[in-house]
């Protein structure tokens, strides 16, 4: 079904939260749109310094890199389709601590998983580097205060705050009331679906109705500190980057962002610098030498340094 308007889901709000009067998400944006000369509706609260994030991708308790978009539950049928990329024998506290070395904050720590095994490695990771990580995965209102106690800085959450498609406000409100609007990064991952946006969940597998576009970011921003974003048709396969989504995301976002997926050469991080006019942080996975890939890791340090002393 052609993805053409989308709406909030039918809310149960108590009277001490009450629910916007107005939905932002009722209409929909083609991309033509926006432009990349377009200005923000208002300032964006942080600065204009593009960031390198780090970071530590965790399987069955292992720092891998795999093609996100593959990856199934162990009962699916197409478990044996899962493409790994890389490997490593290096555990992700060495990593985290690499990180922290070269003064990288904000990467974030993903389980592809919810074995022990890989839980046990995420919090390996944060103990090494306390307050340096977000981690992300499985998160649940449940749990979240656990991963931020360990030692995350923030909690990443995608499939917890949507059902059947559906964006669940109520879930989000209550996870934003026990941990702190300042604390959560939201993953509004996407793939292109009848030319536009559409956030996905549970593994990247399923289509949400939400599509990503001015509207949604800018109601989104109201309970988040920060957004995620993998372009999920690029993210693993050293493709280049999705420029088009990099553009919405600078054009758009209020508050801070970061872009994941096709990252190949250093050409793209300055691709992502002016598509997403300075305003876009970038990850970096499959493509770095220390994960197998061509990307000299010491030269994206000093790229991400570069910006940073630009900036000031």
């Amino acid at each position: 079904m052609p993805l053409t308007t989308r709406t909030l889901p039918s809310l149960r709000s108590s009277p001490s939260t009450p629910i916007p009067l107005h939905n932002p998400l009722s209409s929909s944006h083609p991309a033509s749109h926006w432009k990349i000369g377009r200005k923000h509706s208002k300032p964006r609260p942080i600065s204009c310094a593009v960031r390198f994030r780090p970071c530590i991708d965790i399987h069955k308790g292992k720092v891998k890199q795999i093609v996100g978009s593959t990856l199934r539950d162990s009962t699916d049928s197409g478990a044996s389709a899962l493409v790994t990329n890389f490997e490593s024998d290096k555990s992700p506290a060495e990593f985290a601590n690499l990180y922290k070395k070269d003064g990288l904050k904000g990467g974030h720590v993903i389980m592809l998983g919810a074995d022990a095994a890989s839980q046990s490695a995420a919090f390996e990771a944060l103990r090494a580097y306390p307050g340096g990580m977000q981690v992300g995965g499985g998160i649940k209102a449940d749990n979240a205060m656990n991963y931020l106690e360990k030692g995350a800085s923030h909690v990443i959450v995608t499939s917890y705050i949507f059902s059947n498609g559906k964006m669940d406000l109520e879930r989000l409100k209550h996870l934003v009331n026990m941990i702190g609007k300042n604390r959560l990064v939201l993953d509004l991952s996407c793939r292109k679906k009848d030319g536009k946006y559409a956030i996905v969940t549970d593994r990247w597998q399923k289509f949400s109705d939400v599509i990503l576009d001015k509207e949604t970011l800018e109601f989104l921003a109201k309970y988040a500190d920060e957004f995620l974003i993998h372009g999920v048709d690029v993210e693993g396969k050293r493709l280049g980057i999705d420029e088009e989504l990099v553009m919405l995301l600078g054009c758009y976002s209020p508050i801070a962002v970061t872009y994941a997926g096709g990252v190949t050469t250093m050409a793209d991080l300055e691709k992502i610098k002016t598509a997403g006019k300075e305003q876009v942080d970038v990850t970096v996975g499959s493509a770095l030498d220390i994960f197998g890939g061509d990307m000299a890791y010491k030269e994206v340090v000093a790229w991400h340094h570069k910006q940073v002393m630009i900036s000031q």
